[in-house]
């Protein structure tokens, strides 16, 4: 059996967690929007056509903030032909993923869904094939009273209030050169800057996110967010970073070291930003955005077989298998370490494409990756703790990794401790002990294990219950030292409240 300890001291405190971090991603791409979160005429579908099985889910993981409309997709996007009366909505060919837009779901109804599944819009606009006047134009329609042409306009589309968003993408991608629009780190960054600079003229009350390399893996990586930095730094208040991980090559090791890359990826961009900081002499402190992550890779075979221009096809419908809920939790338990620069993160994405949560006409149901996500969401609030593991590692491609991945969060006012971790040791247990004397008092109330025998199971509509967690971990804290014993291959959730 492997053995490993972790070290705190709630005095070392990495950082808040912001509740962002846990945010997810809906475009304009395959099911979901249309399918997914929004079918009129369905069943299980409201008046307006929002699926309320999909938000009971979604509700159940407490989304913070969700990135809309894209994504690629936003490169190309007008968003004014998403607004007004349907019958009057133009259908466009959307070049980011070959498909015919309807545009009957746009950015009303849109906010109305936050407000149905109780989260706040991160709004993206088109620095692609649009740019300034077009900034202007959208927040100016969002988030004055009214007055003015746009407000006015969307007062006459039936939104007498303002939708008030605070939180804007500045395009999406611009360093790669499928995007549409593709710039240069400078035209780029020149572009951001002045986008920026109008957008708050409108409302000064914003955050602006502008675009970091779209993978670590980018020839033109940290050059890139030197550039756009150095044009942009006064203007922007993140920084965003972009990852998926996947499993072609069937190496199971390799791909559960994917978290080492991960953090090395937030490791540079963070240096890189306080590079700039340095240059410029400036107080101002540059967070960073990680507003796509995820396991991607099991559809990418099948949707090249997709046929162009119709709407709303099967497209990045990753079937996720157990494995992928294990890296999705070590990826989670990388980005509360970093709390302290990464403020926000959006998994990508929430419905029907690489997500979470799949749908089918007559139903909705969880992936194996919908529980880590709901777990660290629901129970991850709070102060991160320096949390220092002393586990046994391997060699893997991307560096030395830790058979152990973990993170303890202390949540003053609930009085709780919340210990997230993962054992990636393929066919041992692991003896794990943390010595807790300084919260004096607490007890273990529950052990949530994610565990399967197979680590290629799958919840599908006819066996959603494939993978689910079981309350059947056996940590004990006595004496004020917490020990446990964690399964091989398995995502462990261990709740401890102060007791009275």
């Amino acid at each position: 059996m492997k053995k490993a300890s972790l070290y705190v001291d709630r005095e070392f405190i990495v950082g808040d967690v912001d509740e962002r971090i846990y945010g997810s991603f809906i475009e304009h791409l395959g099911r979901a929007v249309y399918e997914g979160i929004y079918q009129p005429g369905n069943p299980l579908a409201d008046e307006r056509g929002l699926r309320q099985d999909v938000a009971k889910l979604i509700r159940e993981i407490g989304v913070p903030i969700v990135r809309y409309p894209g994504g690629n997709f936003v490169s190309g996007y007008h968003w004014e032909d998403g607004v007004g009366p349907k019958a009057e909505r133009p259908q466009k060919l959307d070049l980011a993923w070959s498909i015919v837009e309807t545009n009957q779901f746009g950015l009303n109804e849109f906010m109305d869904w936050t407000k149905e599944v109780g989260t706040e819009a991160m709004m993206a606009v088109n620095l692609g094939t649009r740019g300034v006047e077009d900034a202007k134009n959208i927040i100016e329609y969002c988030n004055i009273k009214e007055g003015s042409y746009y407000s006015d306009l969307r007062v006459k589309h039936g939104y007498k209030d303002p939708h008030n968003i605070k939180l804007w993408c500045l395009g999406n991608e611009m360093d790669g050169p499928w995007q549409m629009g593709h710039k240069t780190a400078k035209e780029y960054g020149r572009l951001a800057a002045e986008t920026g600079r109008i957008m708050r003229m409108v409302d000064p009350n914003i955050e602006l996110v502008a675009c970091g390399s779209s993978s670590l893996y980018m020839d033109t990586f940290a050059q890139w967010e030197e550039s756009v930095l150095d044009e942009a730094y006064d203007q922007v208040d993140y920084i965003s970073l972009h990852q998926y991980y996947g499993n072609h090559d069937n190496d199971t090791k390799n791909f559960l070291a994917s978290s080492v890359a991960m953090d090395e990826f937030i490791r540079s961009v963070v240096s890189i930003c306080d590079y700039v900081k340095v240059k410029k002499r400036s107080r101002k402190q540059i967070n960073l955005s990680f507003d796509e992550w995820n396991v991607w890779y099991h559809s990418n075979e099948q949707d090249k077989q997709l046929e162009k221009w119709v709407k709303a096809p099967h497209q990045l419908e990753d079937i996720y298998n157990f494995e992928d809920a294990l890296l999705v939790g070590s990826m989670l338990i990388t980005l509360l370490k970093h709390c302290d620069r990464v403020k926000i993160a959006c998994l990508a994405q929430l419905v029907n494409v690489i997500a979470p949560i799949m749908t089918s006409d007559s139903g909705a149901w969880k992936q194996t990756i919908f529980y880590p996500y709901m777990h660290t969401s629901v129970f991850g609030r709070g102060k991160v703790l320096h949390t220092l593991v002393k586990s046994p590692i391997y060699e893997s491609k991307h560096g030395d990794a830790p058979y152990l991945d973990a993170v303890l969060i202390e949540n003053e006012e609930e009085e709780t401790l919340t210990l997230f971790a993962v054992n990636k040791s393929l066919d041992e247990p692991m003896e794990v002990k943390c010595e807790l004397r300084q919260f004096k008092d607490y007890r273990v109330v529950d052990h949530q294990v994610l565990y399967h025998e197979d680590l290629k199971a799958e919840n599908t509509q006819a066996h959603p219950n494939n993978v689910v967690p079981q309350a059947s971990g056996n940590a004990k804290l006595e004496n004020g030292v917490l020990e446990t014993i964690l399964s091989k291959t398995s995502w462990n959730v261990i709740c401890m409240k102060k007791r009275y």
